[in-house]
Order: C-alpha cells, then sequence, then structure tokens
C-alpha cells in the first residue's frame, strides 16, 4: 500500500470538516446516559481525526469496511475474530492495564494479562491434584501454588479455571468433535494451595486463516504466542484475575508475544524432570519425561 504524503489543507477544507465533525458530535448532545454520550463523543472525535490525518481514501474506507465484514462472517460461537483483532492491536492489553491498577498490600497483586477467545464456561471439575488434559497429547506438567490476598492471608475455597492448548497448538475447541480436554477448575484448600496436572505449553499460532491473519500478514508480523497456560481465579471480596504464566527460555518471548500479553513477572520456570523421578503425587509417567512449576498467586481487593 502506498503512503500517501501528508498534502497541504487549505483553511476553507479544515473549517468544513471540523463542521461535519462538530455536527456529529452535538447528535448526542441529548443522550441520557452520561457515560454513553462520553463514549460516543470520544469515539466520534478520534474517528474522525483519525480519517482527517490520513487523508483516509474511499479505496482505503471500502477496503477496511470490507475487513469488518469479513470478520464479522468467519466469527461464530466458537471463533471470536473481534477478539483477535483487539488483542493483536493491543486493545485487549490497555484495557486490561486500565482496569487492573497495581495494588500492593504486604505482596504486589498478581498481574493480569489477556483473556483469549478460548474460554469456556463450565468446564470439568477435577479436585486438588487432579489433570485438566482430559486426554490431550504434550508432556505432563505438575502446577502448584498458594492463593492469598495482597496482605499474605490464604483465600480458601478460591477457584481457579485453568485453559490451554495441546502440544499441537490447538484448543478443544478448535476440533470438530465436542471433545473436553486442556481445561478444568478446581478449589484451593484450607490453606489456599492448590496443584494440578496440565500439558507443559508450547508455542502455536493465533488462528490466522482468516481477516486478521492475512492484516499480520501484511504488515510482517509473526501469529505466534509465546507458550503459556491460562489462569481465572475468583475469591469473595476479591477482583477477578485473567492471567496467564509463560515459560522461561521460550524463544518466542524474545520474538514477541503476538498479543502483546507476556509481563516478566508471569515469565516462570518450567523445571525438566528426568525419566523416572519420583512425582509429588506418586503418578505413574510410564519413565516419561515432565516438567514442574510454582505460581503463586496475588488478588488484589475488589474495587480497588
Amino acid at each position: 500500500m502506498t503512503t500517501h504524503p501528508a498534502p497541504t489543507i487549505s483553511p476553507e477544507q479544515t473549517a468544513v470538516e471540523q463542521e461535519l465533525l462538530d455536527t456529529v458530535l452535538a447528535s448526542f448532545d441529548k443522550t441520557e446516559d452520561p457515560r454513553l454520550k462520553q463514549l460516543m463523543q470520544a469515539l466520534t472525535r478520534h474517528l474522525h481525526n483519525f480519517l482527517r490525518e490520513v487523508r483516509l481514501t474511499e479505496e482505503e474506507w471500502n477496503t477496511g469496511i470490507e475487513f469488518l465484514t469479513a470478520a464479522g462472517h468467519i466469527t461464530d460461537d466458537k471463533r471470536q475474530e473481534f477478539v483477535l483483532l483487539s488483542d493483536v492491536l493491543g486493545a485487549s492489553m490497555q484495557t486490561i492495564a486500565i482496569n487492573n491498577p497495581a495494588h500492593t498490600g504486604t505482596a504486589p497483586a498478581t498481574e493480569a494479562t489477556v483473556f483469549g477467545p478460548f474460554f469456556v464456561q463450565d468446564a470439568p471439575e477435577i479436585p486438588i491434584g487432579g489433570d485438566i488434559a482430559g486426554g490431550a497429547h504434550g508432556q505432563p506438567c505438575w502446577v502448584e501454588g498458594t492463593v492469598t490476598d495482597t496482605d499474605g492471608n490464604p483465600l480458601p475455597g478460591a477457584r481457579i479455571e485453568v485453559w490451554e492448548a495441546d502440544e499441537d497448538g490447538f484448543y478443544d475447541v478448535q476440533y470438530t468433535d465436542d471433545r473436553v480436554a486442556g481445561r478444568a477448575h478446581l478449589y484451593a484448600d484450607h490453606e489456599g494451595k492448590y496443584a494440578f496436572w496440565a500439558l507443559t505449553p508450547t508455542p502455536y499460532p493465533i488462528p490466522h486463516d482468516g481477516p486478521v491473519g492475512k492484516m499480520l500478514e501484511a504488515v510482517g508480523r509473526s501469529p505466534v504466542r509465546a507458550s503459556h497456560l491460562h489462569f481465572m481465579v475468583t475469591a469473595e471480596g476479591q477482583r477477578t484475575l485473567v492471567t496467564h504464566i509463560f515459560v522461561k527460555g521460550d524463544p518466542q518471548i524474545e520474538i514477541g508475544d503476538s498479543v502483546f500479553g507476556v509481563k516478566d513477572s508471569l515469565v516462570k520456570h518450567f523445571d525438566t524432570q528426568a525419566p523416572g523421578t519420583p512425582t509429588p503425587d506418586g503418578r505413574n509417567l510410564n519413565n516419561q519425561t515432565w516438567t514442574r512449576t510454582r505460581f503463586d498467586i496475588t488478588l488484589a481487593p475488589a474495587n480497588v
């Protein structure tokens, strides 16, 4: 696509464009909900300013409409192309940053990161020490930790939702056989402790066979996400945490996570265990290698 040099805009043209913007802004003046009014007028201002700054052509406007239309057509109950678009533009992470301000007590709250498009309600419950894999292929991984508040108090009964891709880089919902695998929920014990078996995370590309993938290709960006394991943690009186942990040493972290989700505090050691190494719960892994990691979770107070 050709980059257009900044044209010289006459005062008369500037006045015409500003008059239109003012008219559109005024059309929202009677909006009863003040927050809705603020959102619509700010959106309109920024949109018009973008159009005017880049001097958008009608051809480019049509291309944009076609892109959004294609994103709508490919979106269904198992794929949300608009979430992917928000993710790759960094809008998801920016919204998370705005809505999850840093909070410290005895310990800082665990940082949040992107939700992603593959969470599913009503994942099966497993006991502490259970296995979320559900038949998904990959290297076994033991995950353990505690859930506390920012003053260090354990949060018994905290609900921990976990989900991840298999070793081929696919979530269960990306298959067509209605499998449930690589996801589950469990509850912290009376000391706030939790543990479960999962799969060692591996890098994978976000779905890139649609308009978002074509956009990434056009701008020379990789669709690959750094290796990660998703968490959503809830407890009474605490801010809901949506986050994931990343694998220290994963080269993709240096290359760049396609949705900008990596934070240093969320990069964890996944220590490889030799075949025959005793497991924490005595599980027989048939002489496989496995990994283990620790993720201590600190929840911020609600409404802070």
